[in-house]
């Protein structure tokens, strides 16, 4: 089970993939062809129910066209956000 912290960095960084997902005008299934995954682990991360390895945080970049560093930054700002 996933402490509070872990939690909350979990569902921003569920928030950030919708996001950005949106933003490409991706639905789940097309993001998950894109990054070779299942499209319920795609909805288990938005969620945040799950948390992706460092690898698969790789191919979701590459998927979602930004690199992982990019994705890294954009939830170190909503978890350091007010």
């Amino acid at each position: 089970m996933l402490g509070k912290q872990e939690n909350e960095i979990a569902k921003a960084f569920g928030t950030i993939l919708r996001q950005r997902r949106k933003e490409l005008g991706f639905s789940q299934e097309q993001l998950g062809m894109e990054a070779a995954v299942n499209r319920n682990y795609i909805s288990l991360i938005e969620l945040g129910e799950s948390q992706p390895t460092i690898g698969m945080l790789f191919k979701l970049a590459l998927a979602l066209r930004m690199k992982p560093a990019e994705l890294l930054s954009r939830l170190e700002d909503q978890v350091d956000a007010p």
